[in-house]
């Protein structure tokens, strides 16, 4: 199937080709949505990799118990990284 190209080489969207093709993704898409809304449902309910909650942008939730000691480790973390042993150590190795 030879899709035409416009001047640019871009997919030429008048085209029956294109307008098909277009189709067939647009099902694709929503079968894979529906899939998708299936499986994440289940997902959820049966983690067991992780049982931290998470924000909608995927990062933990900080809000939560679990949230804020991780919160805190990192703090503690930083802090530590500034000290004078490891300004140290980072000068002479």
């Amino acid at each position: 199937m030879a899709i035409k190209t416009t001047a640019s080489g871009k997919m030429d969207k008048r085209t029956k080709e294109y307008k098909e093709l277009k189709d067939r993704l647009a099902k694709a898409r929503a079968a894979k949505a529906k899939a998708g809304a299936k499986n994440t449902t289940k997902k959820t309910t049966t983690s067991t990799t992780s049982t931290l909650k998470r924000t909608a942008s995927g990062k933990v939730d900080k809000r939560t118990k679990e949230g804020k000691a991780i919160a805190e480790r990192m703090a503690k973390a930083r802090k530590a990284k500034n000290s004078l042993s490891n300004r140290l150590k980072r000068l002479f190795s």
